[in-house]
């Protein structure tokens, strides 16, 4: 998206909420030229809902039916996404793998938040693992990335942005996980504003 239209970002999140509330703050301070229309979680008691009510943001809570397959899920979840109209789908702290019948209906407009540096650690618990390797393989740094959603690779599209997170000797993962988090609020934004803007690398 380009020119001074403001960009309509729906944002998917499963836990918390605080990239989401990120996201928000940027909005409204004037840093990120785009409104968060939308929080579609899949649990219904995720914190990111207290925090869209807070900032009068729609929230839609779209559960998985038991037996449902992944991908008749991910066609309602698109459903109900598409429905918002977004320039951008923001993936951030969304803990489900989308198949193509997701990604497929928003191309080349599904981004992912992930906490490490590409090709390290992709799926969960990313900075328990990075905390382990250092502790035990003598890791100095993890990190945080902005990448495209293609396909339904996990963690691993064209990268939009990067930064790296040191980990220091004395490191608990509360301390770590802070310093991460907070690499993560600001390095959205900032990938985000990129998209929306046309600049960032595309192929990677």
């Amino acid at each position: 998206m380009t020119g001074t239209r403001r960009g309509r970002l729906v944002v998917l999140a499963s836990g918390s909420g605080s990239n989401f509330q990120a996201l928000v703050d940027a909005s409204a301070s004037g840093a990120l030229i785009a409104d968060v229309v939308a929080l579609v979680t899949d649990q219904p008691g995720a914190y990111a809902l207290q925090r869209a009510a807070l900032a009068d943001v729609e929230a839609v809570t779209l559960q998985r039916h038991p037996g449902e397959l992944r991908a008749d899920y991910d066609g309602r979840l698109a459903d109900t996404v598409a429905g918002f109209e977004p320039d951008l789908v923001v993936l951030a702290g969304w803990m489900r793998l989308l198949t193509m019948a997701f990604i497929g209906r928003f191309p080349d407009r599904v981004v992912n938040l992930h906490p490490a540096l590409p090709g390290e650690f992709p799926g969960t618990n990313a900075i328990e693992r990075a905390l382990e390797a250092a502790q035990r393989l003598g890791l100095h740094r993890t990190g945080v990335m902005v990448h495209r959603v293609p396909d339904e690779g996990m963690d691993d599209g064209p990268l939009i942005a990067s930064v790296e997170v040191e980990i220091r000797s004395d490191d608990t993962i509360e301390s770590l996980a802070g310093r991460v988090h907070a690499a993560e609020h600001e390095l959205l934004v900032t990938a985000v504003t990129a998209v929306l803007g046309g600049r960032d690398h595309r192929d990677g």
